[in-house]
């Protein structure tokens, strides 16, 4: 991952972006790296601690509300301190949120620690760290590089993932080829997504620090206030969408209907993670084709369809291929999506731009994880995939129709 890291990082600097970036994308990566094989292994240690499924959509909703919440405070006082300190904060959270799971066996401060750490049950990036980065990432890249520098960072955190998800299998490895029972091997994975955090508290503590854009006194948004309020609004269908099929819910989807292992799921997200981070390289020639929103619209809605397709599907082959082919489409839209929103607004405004539109979609996506979990704990199971397609096609549609005349800031399509 390291010389990947790299080599775009030496392909961005001929491209007007900053060198030191690499420092953000390797943390990007390390953090990938961690969500991929907990969102695929959290179900089966709160099962394996003798909780429900029940409790597997509260942790969730506790996760995304805490990161909500953080996010905000983010967006609102962001620009009062400088962004290395915010980042180094965050990787102290990330430290003390593994040490918290791996530590812990009851409901209740499981839920103390989802809320106030960094855990991510789903496949994309909604923690504390994503708005500071966003913010790091523009003021590194000038307008035309913009959509490859985020098209380059999502790649790294999809490609981590995918790493990370096959890594979920290595609990019930150990327990079959050296004895250790698998409880003990599953805390042991929190151990070393703390040490993950360690890793990421170093590199930043190295990183430069980023100056303070100066805004109007205490509005973190000014000329561009309604379109963010717009997009945010939008955002948030699109999340608590996606918050139904997070890659906690979606794992327990799979273990409760087809009877999927832990270790097939691993291997399953691994693959679905390598077709994110395909799709995520055509994002940036496709968006410089036909533009940001076309690209982002025109993607996701057959990425829908093919969830709710697997949703009907009677067989597990079935079912894994049509996810495999939504996941090859599913996230062009997330490097257009932030190139987007860094477009629409002015510079002094970025940091709250990145952090306003995303509360909403955290808030959005904290209230669907416990509503999918008692759906599938009900039997209905068709029910989370199936509104998810729905709502998402719905979101794409109301995108295009309010957004299709804005103008954006520079020529980042």
């Amino acid at each position: 991952m390291i010389p990947l890291i790299t080599r775009l990082c030496s392909r961005l600097a001929l491209a007007g972006v900053e060198t030191g970036v690499w420092r953000l994308l390797l943390a990007r990566s390390l953090r990938g790296f961690c969500d991929g094989f907990v969102a695929v292994l959290l179900p089966a240690y709160l099962l394996a601690l003798g909780m429900s499924t029940l409790s597997v959509g509260l942790i969730s909703t506790s996760t995304l509300l805490g990161s909500a919440i953080a996010t905000m405070l983010v967006g609102m006082l962001g620009n009062r301190f400088p962004r290395r300190s915010l980042l180094l904060v965050a990787a102290g959270v990330m430290v003390a949120t593994g040490i918290g799971f791996s530590s812990f066996s009851t409901l209740w401060p499981l839920l103390v620690v989802a809320f106030l750490g960094t855990m991510n049950p789903s496949a994309g990036d909604v923690s504390l760290f994503l708005p500071i980065e966003h913010a790091c990432l523009a003021e590194a890249s000038d307008a035309r590089a913009r959509t490859a520098l985020f098209a380059r960072y999502s790649l790294v955190g999809a490609l981590s993932g995918a790493l990370g998800a096959l890594l979920a299998g290595a609990p019930a490895w150990i327990a079959a080829h050296f004895g250790i029972a698998a409880l003990p091997s599953m805390r042991g994975m929190f151990v070393l997504y703390a040490l993950a955090g360690l890793a990421i508290l170093a590199l930043y503590r190295h990183m430069p620090t980023h100056r303070r854009v100066p805004t109007s006194a205490r509005t973190p948004l000014g000329p561009s206030r309604w379109i963010v309020v717009r997009l945010a609004l939008l955002f948030s269908v699109d999340a608590f969408a996606g918050g139904l099929v997070v890659n906690a819910l979606l794992t327990l989807w799979l273990m409760t209907r087809f009877d999927l292992s832990i270790g097939a799921a691993g291997q399953f997200f691994f693959c679905t993670g390598l077709l994110s981070a395909g799709s995520q390289l055509a994002a940036a020639p496709l968006a410089r084709r036909i533009g940001l929103l076309n690209t982002m619209v025109f993607t996701h809605i057959p990425s829908s369809l093919c969830l709710i397709a697997a949703a009907f599907m009677p067989s597990l082959p079935l079912a894994l291929f049509m996810l495999l082919l939504r996941s090859a489409l599913s996230q062009l839209d997330v490097p257009t999506r932030s190139a987007y929103v860094m477009a629409v607004v002015t510079p002094a405004e970025r940091a709250a731009a990145a952090s306003l539109t995303a509360v909403p979609r955290s808030l959005a996506a904290a209230l669907a994880p416990t509503l999918a979990s008692g759906l599938i704990g009900l039997g209905w199971l068709t029910a989370p995939l199936l509104v998810c397609g729905v709502l998402k096609i719905l979101y794409d549609l109301a995108l295009l129709t309010a957004c299709r005349h804005v103008r954006l800031e520079g020529d980042s399509s």
